[in-house]
This record gives structure tokens, C-alpha cells and sequence, in this order.
């Protein structure tokens, strides 16, 4: 293979890299060079919001630029999200907000404001839509692109590398980026270049890169599968691409042939064109008389995470996350964030994870409206993964 191609992330300039050739872009001088043997050849790219919530509340709030920040609800809820300064302190996604606090009790913590983070999103989206002809829409925060038909005026690279620079100059949020030949492989460059990263894996490197990580970064991976393959001896990649087709499949069915073909760095999933896929899926009942008891309210709940969960199934998405809506008598409304273990369309799941939230949140107080909305939506396929049962 030649020398590597370079992107100077800045200016845009794509040229090839000589030997011994200045780190710097010689036309604008910048250092944030990108070069990869394959970089002017592949076109499928995932890009990431950078701690999206966070970010867009750091944009409103300058006096917050430096500080740690979570969002999330109340000191008995969940962290929806953190940025990288609260990050630092151990604070993750989906942890008890208390928990979080005892890591970093310096941190600001901001009530998610959904509305307002959908309305960026649909920004952020039309900008893509002007970048890529195929964009697939698979969560509040990041796409999937397919720059092969783009046209050859503008290389994907550079294409990739304007978007960026546009959803910052505009929005005011940064996003990572990864490139590669198939969606999975982007999504992993994605999220090793975070933050305001732009990474590329290529069919020249997936082996080596993929090779060592731990088998959970692949697709659809839990806690309890990665757990049942490292105990088969599969705790890496590289191992699960040696194992036996066969025996994969009589331990986890069709979904094991699927884990070998990621485990060698093969997605055939094609980037959707879907410009007008949901962003939330949601349900909500204003009751005939008001309500105060869980027993009174707990079957309406259920009913409308059935309902929820038909919709997302008939889209064929997932819910990464999920709000409870809350609207008292004296109609003041509150929204509290939860999230499933894993991505899920499963009304059982769904009603599992925001009826405990339901019956702490009940005090007293007389309720007229309920409601459930399903968002982070990600494709169908990475709903509920096997690990949920006992493989087999």
C-alpha cells in the first residue's frame, strides 16, 4: 500500500504524505492532520455528538464552559449524560444521580430540557442531510452517512471534515466522527476519537485494531453476553474471530454466526435513507378524573407502554432511554429521565423500568395525565440482546 492520504481538518486539504513531511497542514499550518492509506477510498461514516445534552446547556450557560455538568433529574433520578469534565471524575451515563454527586459534588446538574435538545438535533440533521445523500437518523445525537454517492466534487473525507466544522460554527456543539467500510467499524472510530475526533479504521487495519478490545464493543454485546463469551474463552476479538462457527451458532443461535462476522470486522448493514425517522416515540393519557394511587394509575401505565412498544416495533426501533411525564391537577407538568439496560422495544422492559420511578415519584399529590415517551432511538436489530435469556 502507498503512502497514506492527509486531511488537514481545517482547510480541508487532501494530499499525499510525503516522507518526512511536515506534521503541519502547509497550507493553513494546522496540526489536526488525519492520514490513513484508505482515507480517500471509503465513505461510510458515523458521527457522534460530543455529550450532547451537556453540551448544548454548556453553549447557553459560557459561565459553565469549564466546569463539570450533569444532566439528568432529580438527586433520585439518573444521569442522562455528563461532560467530560464530570467524566474525568467517574461519572457515566444511566448512574444514580446520588452516586454520580459523591464522585463529583462540584458538578452542576441541569434538568434535561428535551424539547430544546430535539429542536438542536433537527439542526445538526439538516446539516447532515447537505453533506450526505443516504443519512440514518439512529439516535437524538448521531447518524450513520453514506458519502459513496456524493459525488466526486467533494471526497467524503472533506465533506466529513465542512460537516464538522458547520454543526460547531452553527450549533455551537461539537461532534467525533469515525470512517470506515461498514457501520460498525465507524461507530468503533467514532467513539475512539471522542472527543472532537475524527478516526478512520480500514479494511488494512480493522484486524489489528479490533483484535485486542474486549468482545462488548462489538454490536449488541452486553454485560451478560460478554460475560458467557469470555467465559467460552472468547474475551477479545481477536479470539472470537478464531472460534468455531458452528459451535457459536449451537450456543447462540443465528446470532452467533452474526458475532462472527463482527468479530472479523464484517457489516453488511447498509446506511438507511431515513430522513424522516422518528426522533421519539411516545404515548400519554389525560385521565377522567384525577388520580393519586399507584394501584389506580399502574394500569393505565401499562397500557401505554404496550402502546409505545408497538409503535417502536412497527418503526423497528429501540428505546436507549425513556422519560415518565408527570402532569399534577393544578396542571403543573415534570418529566423524569430512565433508561432500560439495553436498547428495547419490549413493553414489559419498558414498563419495568419507569414504574419504579412512578411509585417513588407518587406522595400524595392528585394526578389528571401520565405519560411515556421512548427516546435515543437506535435501529430495531439492536433491541433486547440475547443476553437477556439464557442462550440456547
Amino acid at each position: 500500500m502507498g503512502a497514506p492520504t492527509r486531511l488537514c481538518r481545517d482547510c480541508g486539504r487532501l494530499d499525499e504524505a510525503a516522507p518526512h513531511a511536515s506534521p503541519a497542514c502547509p497550507a493553513c499550518g494546522s496540526a489536526r492532520i488525519l492520514a490513513h492509506p484508505e482515507l480517500a477510498q471509503l465513505a461510510i461514516a458515523h458521527v457522534d455528538c460530543d455529550a450532547f445534552y451537556a453540551s448544548v446547556e454548556k453553549r447557553d450557560r459560557p459561565e459553565l464552559a469549564d466546569r463539570p455538568v450533569i444532566v439528568g433529574g432529580s438527586v433520585r433520578g439518573v444521569v442522562l449524560t455528563a461532560c467530560y469534565v464530570a467524566r474525568r471524575s467517574g461519572v457515566r451515563s444511566a448512574m444514580a444521580m446520588a452516586h454520580a454527586l459523591r464522585l463529583c459534588p462540584d458538578a452542576t446538574v441541569i434538568r434535561p430540557d428535551m424539547e430544546k435538545y430535539r429542536s438542536e438535533s433537527r439542526r445538526i440533521r439538516e446539516l447532515m442531510d447537505g453533506a450526505a445523500p443516504a443519512v440514518e437518523q439512529v439516535s437524538i445525537d448521531e447518524a450513520y452517512l453514506d458519502l459513496s454517492e456524493a459525488g466526486a466534487s467533494e471526497p467524503p473525507a472533506r465533506a466529513l471534515a465542512r460537516l464538522a466544522i458547520l454543526v460547531e460554527k452553527r450549533v455551537g456543539v461539537t461532534v467525533s466522527i469515525g470512517l470506515a467500510p461498514n457501520k460498525m467499524l465507524a461507530k468503533i472510530a467514532s467513539d475512539l476519537g471522542k472527543p472532537r475526533g475524527f478516526r478512520v479504521i480500514g479494511e488494512s487495519d480493522a484486524a489489528s485494531v479490533l483484535g485486542p478490545m474486549a468482545v462488548r464493543v462489538l454490536p449488541g454485546v452486553g454485560p451478560v453476553t460478554a460475560a458467557k463469551l469470555e467465559s467460552l474463552g472468547f474475551a477479545t476479538v481477536a479470539s472470537l474471530g478464531e472460534a468455531n462457527e458452528d459451535e457459536l451458532i449451537h450456543r447462540f443461535g443465528s446470532w452467533g454466526r452474526r458475532l462472527k462476522r463482527y468479530a472479523r470486522g464484517e457489516d453488511q448493514r447498509r446506511v438507511g435513507h431515513g430522513r424522516h425517522r422518528a426522533v421519539t416515540v411516545g404515548a400519554e393519557r389525560t385521565f377522567e378524573r384525577d388520580l393519586a394511587q399507584l394501584a389506580e394509575i399502574e394500569p393505565v401505565l401499562e397500557h401505554l407502554c404496550a402502546r409505545v412498544a408497538e409503535r417502536l416495533r412497527r418503526s423497528e426501533l429501540a428505546a436507549a432511554s425513556l422519560t415518565l411525564k408527570l402532569r399534577r391537577a393544578d396542571r403543573h407538568t415534570t418529566t423524569h429521565a430512565c433508561r432500560p439496560r439495553d436498547p428495547t422495544m419490549r413493553a414489559e422492559i419498558i414498563l419495568a423500568t419507569v414504574r419504579p420511578v412512578l411509585a417513588r415519584l407518587l406522595d400524595g399529590a392528585r394526578y389528571r395525565l401520565v405519560g411515556v415517551t421512548a427516546h435515543d432511538l437506535v435501529p430495531g436489530e439492536r433491541a433486547d440482546p440475547p443476553d437477556l435469556f439464557e442462550p440456547g
